[in-house]
């Protein structure tokens, strides 16, 4: 591992999967820290990071430079009550006074206003990351600014509590600026109005098992730990809230027992959704559990969990040769992006320090460490509210993420969004892989082709999940959009069921309403360092290899597999597609003994006895055993 700050020495007796114990997160993030603030401008208020700039422009994002780090400052400072041996906080409180001297203004030090989301919104994000630095930091920092620099403080806050967030997390930035303000006692009805707001809101998107919906559609991903949970549990953690606690807290515990699967082996996160770039924010939830006991995990498994996904990007190239942290996922990677990315974006990271807020004689940090979940037996677990199914092997490390209802898609586009999404939209997702960029092949994908065409898998409607011993299953249906042409074609659909068992995966689709001359494609895993494999079992033609010659963020050049028919009407196909290790001695030719179709039903006799059927109809059902 090579970074460009010194970290402590390993301690394998108390870490003996990662070697970090809670001195290393602390080294880290004064690395990091130190690094950053190379960019400064004279008073701090920007840190003006090098790269290209975002769609907000280098002014929001300097802002976001400030902001960013000062979560990774708070929870440092915070963790140690108080103790700053390299005077971050006299350096972030010249920023605050420099930045809110002159709203708006265009000198080197005036902050930018907080507007709308529509109108240069950006700023209200770095709000809250503002605001929650200056909650954990209130005895060290804010209590110690004169009245005036208070008062033009909270007159910069406020913008984010009388302006229009975007539709999704946005709305908890007014609501932690407000949860600041009312701690200092500077809270009133508007105060009031973006707290209620905010809770009211968590009610309507909270779908179960632990899940949130990122607004009304249905968007599932990271942002539920770095976001959804983070924001109203830390609050009501830091406030002394009981009842707001015994609301979050089990919901978190809950989202937990699934999410804490969903590591690799390696430390690695799932590579899937979008703000990937956050890379180690990932743990944030993880660390959140721990620190308010809200969590199914035990200390030791927790902290192997946050310390093997920090170790993770420290070891392959997500800090630079300057100590920042780059855009992308190893190293930089444009694919991996979003136009709101800018140089300071990845420092949402500092999210996953929340970790720090566990004292140091917590057991968090000095337990002996343990193996996380991933690391068990195999696994299949099934999520229905989000209509994820989760599948972990232990030979290799990797978990996988079968998507059957999480799509992006905000509720105001309707069906139709003809352009394909990368991060939402391939039916699979892996610690060790990354889906293919828009140019390329689409990897795990059920393409159904018109007129040369080929239609691509935006809103996904579930039709059901489950899981019983060595097994899970999960099933949605989605209308084909085409980029020219007609955007839809009527009375074209596809059903789609995944079933995972070990390291196989059994994928059923029954393509209905295929006009006259449409052709079908299936693809399998992108990449050419693991072993991918596709296999047809009913209904599909030869299969062949497809380059991607953009690559994924794993690797810079890889194959992807793929099936390929001809269709029309309605037709069912299933195929066995298996991602593992390289030198991975599982077999798909011979894993199943027999494929029989018959109308509305399909089953599938594995080779050991075991049998799977899919019956079409009203009502999809999926029966194993």
């Amino acid at each position: 591992m090579t970074i460009p700050f010194e970290l402590p020495d390993e301690n394998r007796e108390l870490s003996p999967f990662t070697g970090f114990t809670r001195a290393h997160w602390e080294a880290v993030a004064d690395g990091l820290l130190g690094a950053a603030w190379r960019w400064a401008t004279p008073e701090g208020a920007f840190l003006d990071l090098p790269g290209r700039p975002s769609a907000s422009g280098v002014r929001s994002d300097g802002l976001e430079g400030y902001a960013r780090t000062f979560l990774a400052a708070g929870f440092r400072v915070a963790g140690a009550e108080g103790k700053d041996p390299h005077h971050w906080l006299e350096r972030y409180a010249s920023g605050l006074t420099a930045g809110t001297r002159t709203p708006g203004g265009d000198d080197a030090e005036s902050w930018p206003l907080i507007l709308d989301h529509h109108v240069q919104g950006q700023p209200m994000v770095e709000s809250a990351s503002v605001a929650l630095g200056l909650k954990l930091t209130r005895p060290w920092l804010w209590d110690r600014l004169d009245d005036a620099t208070q008062d033009r403080a909270e007159k910069w806050l406020r913008g984010a509590i009388d302006h229009t967030p975007a539709p999704n997390n946005w709305y908890l930035f007014p609501f932690m600026v407000a949860s600041f303000l009312e701690e200092v006692g500077r809270g009133d009805a508007a105060t009031t109005r973006a707290t209620d707001r905010a809770l009211e809101l968590m009610e309507t998107w909270y779908r179960g098992d632990g899940w949130y919906a990122d607004g009304d559609g249905r968007a599932f991903d990271h942002y539920n730990g770095w976001a959804l949970h983070l924001y109203p549990l830390l609050h009501a953690h830091l406030s002394g809230d009981a009842a707001l606690s015994a609301r979050f807290g089990p919901r978190l515990r809950e989202h937990l027992e699934g999410f804490a699967l969903m590591f690799g082996g390696d430390g690695a996160p799932l590579h899937y959704g979008r703000s990937l770039a956050y890379r180690f924010a990932a743990s944030a939830a993880v660390g959140l559990g721990a620190v308010t006991g809200d969590t199914p995990l035990s200390p030791g498994a927790s902290r192997r969990l946050i310390s093997g996904n920090l170790r993770y990007f420290l070891e392959r190239g997500a800090v630079t040769d300057e100590g920042l942290l780059s855009l992308g996922w190893h190293g930089p990677h444009a694919a991996t992006l979003q136009p709101y990315s800018g140089p300071a974006s990845p420092y949402w990271a500092s999210k996953g320090f929340v970790a720090l807020l566990a004292p140091e004689g917590d057991p968090l940090w000095t337990a002996p460490e343990e193996a996380q979940p991933g690391e068990g037996p195999d696994r299949v677990l099934a999520l229905p509210a989000p209509g994820l199914l989760v599948q972990s092997t232990q030979a290799d490390g990797i978990v996988r993420l079968h998507n059957h209802g999480s799509d992006h898609v905000r509720p105001h586009e309707g069906e139709f969004a003809a352009q394909n999404d990368a991060h939402y939209g391939r039916q699979a997702y892996s610690t060790h892989t990354g889906p293919t960029s828009l140019t390329n092949v689409a990897d795990n994908h059920l393409s159904v082709e018109i007129g040369g065409v080929a239609g691509v898998r935006r809103r996904l409607h579930p039709l059901g999940a489950g899981h019983g011993d060595g097994w899970g299953w999960a099933a949605s249906w989605f209308r084909p959009t085409f980029a020219s042409g007609p955007p839809m074609h009527p009375g074209l659909r596809v059903e789609s069921v995944t079933v995972a068992r070990g390291a196989h995966e059994l994928r059923v689709h029954r393509v209905v309403g295929a006009p006259h001359g449409s052709r079908v494609t299936l693809t399998g895993w992108a990449t050419e360092a693991l072993r991918s494999e596709l296999t047809g079992l009913h209904g599909w033609g030869p299969g062949d290899r497809v380059r991607a010659p953009e690559g994924t963020a794993y690797e810079p050049w890889v194959r992807v597999p793929r099936l390929s028919a001809q269709v029309e009407g309605t037709a069912v196909f299933a195929a066995l597609a298996l991602l593992g290790a390289a030198d991975s001695t599982t077999e798909l030719d011979g894993a199943v003994a027999g494929t029989t179709v018959t109308d509305g039903e399909l089953t599938v006799r594995w080779a050991d006895g075991f049998e799977t059927v899919v019956e079409f109809g009203e009502s999809l059902t999926v029966r194993c055993g």
